[in-house]
């Protein structure tokens, strides 16, 4: 009774759907032979432009536009890449460069409570893992979009 329930817990970690959002991007990497192929096809999927709204949103709230409302299956292509290389190598290189922009400038955040601070993680660890989701999906529609494209049909 214990593993099957240690078994969904695990399939709904943090660590299995990065797992998956890797894996199905690197699908969609060995997949797309010519990704210059992809530039100009339109996301036709609904799903997909729910997907980029609510990214977007997310997003202004980070500072950073990852996601085109307009963008072609090429600009996806390179955005799920380098989404992977982030969660691969660690996006310190791109905060230091945030940092070095706002200067001196930058004003320091009060620290949270303690007792908030639970809060706030399992609010960014739900976060985290719906956006991961997506963005597997997004790779996975985008590998079998590709496929379409060039007539290969599996």
């Amino acid at each position: 009774m214990m593993q099957i329930s240690d078994s969904y817990n695990q399939k709904n970690s943090l660590f299995n759907a990065m797992n998956r959002f890797i894996g199905a991007v690197n699908n969609m990497d060995q997949t797309v032979m010519v990704p210059s192929l992809l530039r100009d096809v339109p996301l036709d999927d609904a799903e997909n432009v729910k997907a980029v709204t609510a990214a977007n949103s997310s997003a202004a709230t980070n500072g950073a536009a990852y996601f085109q409302q307009d963008g072609d299956m090429y600009s996806s292509y390179v955005l799920l890449k380098s989404i992977r290389n982030d969660i691969e190598w660690g996006v310190l290189q791109g905060e230091e460069r945030r940092k070095e922009k706002a200067g001196a400038a930058e004003v320091s955040r009060p620290e949270a409570q303690d007792d908030d601070l639970e809060k706030e993680f399992h609010f960014h660890l739900n976060g985290l893992h719906a956006v991961l989701s997506k963005l597997t999906h997004k790779a996975n529609t985008l590998t079998t979009r590709y496929k379409e494209e060039i007539g290969c049909r599996n």
